[in-house]
């Protein structure tokens, strides 16, 4: 019998080619990604239930590098198993599991071979000639025909990262090390830390590739170095060489209790164990001053400033915006302003230096982000999110008048069922602002549907009660008789298979 091989798969089209050309045959498909050590050991178990149960095809994915194919089957981690049989997809198994993923494998395709298991040559050639008795005790476990050591335990990746970016105050995942940065960017956050006269960890990204590739999806930051406070992103080499050089890192590290200070009495401070004095003061609400006038703030820069703040009844002035935030502080107001359910506008300070300095004095409150409420500035960070896990924030935005939820809901209603088709897009049929939108609207139509739309990017509230309405994170959106049919990847897919043209048919 000829020995089966693992095919990798390099675009949809590849993948749908060959799920095709093997009819209804069982097709295994393996989602994996090369940084991953867990998929590196579920690999070699792959590999040798392909050589062994050769009346199954074996297709390998690299998750990464084909989002199309990994969002279509709903991959969201690696190592991830997908069953296909006639066509249809029939199991899916994730992580780390060799005695589960012999076992679906054998269910729909009959027991592997264990002829010569003791010595199989598809593995023998493997580099990672370690794991070959680990993998082939595990197929053979049934038996009871070896009696060698399993798998070890992998750390969950997520687990292992969230314990790094907290295992120090303030830590730096860098290329190299303080002493020998690798790279001009990692030298000049190093230095930065260093004159602002701060204590920090550090993490040498270039000597584990796992945690290299993984805190990028974990941080939502493609580059290195990443600077993070007490588990938070505070941002990379651009964002924290800006905050150093206007003062803003300083104020950050102060208020979290970081700066060294001069030593205490006991009357005054307490020294722990390690001589350290715990000067952490949390801001107070009471002492907020909004609309304070000093001396170096304009009229002119005031007025805007006060546009700004009133320009909607909730604004949050952050690093980036809320589907991108810039840093990990504004990131987690942005969470806590979403599952309050309360629409809210944004302001990216890095966009206007003169905003994001005048808008200190102007709220006497020094860092970001600043959340704002009828004109008036709740607060920080620390306080949205203690108001926010104590029910004080909901009970705020009523008494302001803002439980906008039942209002909102019943506006995407209304939108919705406007049309008996609807598509919420980015910019217009006529001027589409994002490929994805250009590429619906051609398939619309290219079927000559008639059907409404609306610019999300024209009300911010619209765009982000739709994501919550829908449980749909993306745009665009389309809608059919007051029901999601699903975004540009799902549209595409319809079209082509003339299941579109069937569900829009008048």
């Amino acid at each position: 019998m000829a020995v089966s091989s693992v095919k990798d798969v390099s675009s949809k089209a590849d993948l749908d080619a060959l799920v095709k050309q093997e009819g209804g045959a069982v097709v295994v498909l393996h989602f994996w990604a090369s940084w991953c050590q867990a998929s590196k050991q579920m690999d070699a178990v792959f590999a040798q239930l392909c050589t062994d149960a050769s009346q199954a095809h074996f297709l390998r994915v690299e998750a990464e590098e084909q989002p199309e194919i990994s969002e279509l089957y709903g991959v969201s981690a690696v190592p991830f198993f997908v069953f296909i049989k006639d066509g249809v997809v029939v199991d899916k198994l994730q992580g780390v599991n060799p005695p589960e993923l012999a076992k679906k494998v054998s269910k729909l395709a009959g027991p592997p071979s264990l002829v010569n298991v003791a010595a199989p040559e598809s593995l023998a050639a493997r580099s990672a000639a370690s794991a070959v008795p680990e993998t082939m005790q595990e197929l053979v476990q049934a038996n009871g025909t070896h009696n060698l050591e399993p798998l070890p335990p992998v750390e969950p990746l997520n687990a292992r990262l969230e314990n790094l970016v907290k295992s120090k105050p303030l830590m730096l995942f860098m290329k190299g090390t303080p002493d020998e940065p690798k790279c001009g960017f990692s030298r000049k956050v190093v230095d930065s830390l260093k004159e602002e006269g701060v204590e920090f960890g550090s993490f040498d990204i270039l000597s584990d590739d796992e945690v290299r590739q993984g805190l990028k999806t974990f941080s939502n930051w493609p580059t290195y170095p990443q600077l993070f406070c007490f588990g938070e992103l505070l941002g990379g080499c651009d964002i924290v060489l800006e905050m150093h050089k206007s003062g803003e890192l300083k104020e950050v590290f102060s208020e979290k209790g970081l700066l060294p200070t001069p030593p205490l009495s006991s009357a005054s401070g307490t020294l722990d164990g390690n001589g350290t004095v715990d000067t952490k003061v949390e801001p107070s609400r009471q002492a907020i001053t909004v609309g304070a006038e000093p001396e170096k703030l304009s009229e002119t820069l005031k007025a805007r400033i006060e546009t700004i703040v009133n320009s909607d009844s909730v604004v949050l002035f952050m690093k980036g915006n809320p589907e991108e935030p810039r840093c990990g502080f504004s990131r987690k107001v942005v969470e806590a302003l979403k599952e309050e359910k309360v629409p809210f506008g944004s302001f990216d300070i890095l966009s206007d230096e003169d905003v994001r300095q005048g808008l200190k004095i102007y709220s006497s409150w020094p860092t970001y982000p600043q959340l704002y409420v009828k004109g008036e500035l709740i607060g920080g960070c620390d306080i949205v999110l203690e108001m926010h896990k104590s029910g004080e924030l909901k009970q705020v935005l009523e008494e302001k008048g803002i439980s906008a939820e039942n209002d909102l809901e019943n506006r995407l209603k209304q939108l919705i069922s406007s049309s008996q088709t609807i598509l919420f897009m980015k910019g217009t049929p006529d001027e589409p602002r994002c490929g994805f939108s250009s590429k619906v609207v051609g398939a619309l139509r290219d079927l000559g549907v008639d059907f409404g739309s609306f610019d999300i990017l024209k009300d911010e509230e619209v765009r982000q009660g739709l994501k919550a309405y829908s449980n749909w994170p993306t745009f665009p959106q389309l809608y059919h008789n007051g029901e999601l049919l699903g975004g540009c990847d799902i549209v595409l897919e319809m079209h082509k298979s003339g299941e579109l043209k069937t569900t829009l048919k008048p």
